[in-house]
């Protein structure tokens, strides 16, 4: 990555680590997510419909081309956009988006081939069905596991009782193999009152999930209400619950449930009253910051923050704010390099990177 004059990095201190952070790129439309190519270029999403190259230190003026057409009304759009594992090879890459269809719009995933200015054979492979009217709770974050298998989170599309239904895929996240089929293992495979691709349910709107680099185990974290934020180890068939327990309350004030918890359900590793609005999510293990080795970093939107939460096993231990009411967080990576790389939610988006100081 590019060296950047002093003038554009302002160095902070946390609890274990002294950093800088840098800005490299502004002037992006509501970015929200970002992947690197194995060459250290970086893809971003802009939700209105564009995909965005950062290369040699600066952003490229023109989008790429082949971005199938999306819904880009309240909070959906284009979405995420996440390397087949074996890239490298195969040049395949996926996209999250909200997709216009009959009945409204519904998160979808589509598979297409990398190729020099812009994307070919982009092909459907996963549709968050039944489609809704509104523009709200879309999810979706892509991940990979270490057996290659594929993992969407799905919003219950602001319907709240759709969280909890096995034969509807809002407020769910499922497990995938990598051409959108389903895995014969999954744990609703052979219910007739059950979607096969649901790994877990009861999720409001998870927009972040991330792998364990040591451990292997999926975590995520998803929008509460007015409070209730909540990162989650996920666990096979589980359900986390909402809105039949929720730690937060509707945003008019009233109550949502009478319950935090409730047997047979699973409760959050760490639950945030009042709202940070976690957004993106990644497990360090850099290089670069030796003393953050194992951390979570989760970007935070109303927070306006970075959170570093340290988690023992599946404990939560403690956090710090870092970059506090600086800017709304919408995603936060780790780079090849060991750097944590931000993007901000705003109409003139800007890309940083936190380097050691």
């Amino acid at each position: 990555m590019p060296a950047v004059s002093r003038a554009q990095a302002r160095t902070f201190r946390s609890q274990k680590a002294a950093y800088r952070l840098v800005t490299l790129a502004s002037g992006l439309e509501q970015p929200w997510s970002i992947a690197f190519l194995p060459d250290g270029r970086l893809l971003i999403t802009e939700r209105p419909g564009r995909l965005r190259v950062f290369a040699n230190g600066k952003l490229e003026p023109q989008p790429l081309a082949g971005v199938p057409e999306v819904r880009a009304r309240g909070q959906g759009g284009l979405l995420d956009v996440c390397l087949h594992p074996a890239f490298a090879r195969n040049g395949t890459l996926y996209l999250s988006l909200a997709a216009p269809v009959a009945g409204g719009a519904l998160t979808r995933v589509v598979r297409a081939r990398w190729g020099e200015g812009g994307l070919a054979d982009v092909t459907p492979i996963f549709d968050a069905t039944p489609p809704g009217s509104g523009g709200n709770h879309f999810g979706s974050r892509i991940a990979f596991d270490r057996a290659g298998l594929m993992y969407v989170t799905c919003g219950e599309r602001y319907q709240m009782q759709r969280a909890q239904r096995l034969d509807d895929l809002g407020g769910k996240i499922v497990r995938l193999r990598d051409d959108g089929s389903v895995p014969p293992d999954n744990p609703f495979v052979g219910r007739r009152d059950a979607r096969p691709e649901i790994f877990t349910y009861g999720h409001r709107n998870p927009q972040g999930l991330a792998m364990h680099p040591d451990t292997g185990r999926l975590w995520s974290v998803e929008h509460g209400p007015r409070g209730g934020d909540e990162l989650n180890l996920l666990k096979t068939g589980a359900n986390y619950g909402w809105p039949l327990a929720t730690q937060g309350i509707d945003y008019s004030g009233a109550k949502i449930s009478d319950h935090k918890s409730l047997p047979g359900m699973e409760d959050p590793v760490r639950a945030w009253v009042p709202s940070i609005s976690p957004c993106g999510l990644v497990i360090y293990s850099g290089s670069a910051f030796p003393a953050w080795r194992g951390s979570f970093f989760i970007g935070g939107l109303s927070a306006s923050s970075l959170f570093r939460v340290e988690i023992d096993g599946e404990r939560y231990v403690s956090e710090e704010r870092l970059l506090a009411d600086m800017f709304d967080i919408r995603d936060v990576r780790q780079g090849p390099d060991g750097m944590l790389y931000l993007i901000s939610r705003s109409d003139n988006g800007t890309l940083y990177r936190v380097e050691p100081a």
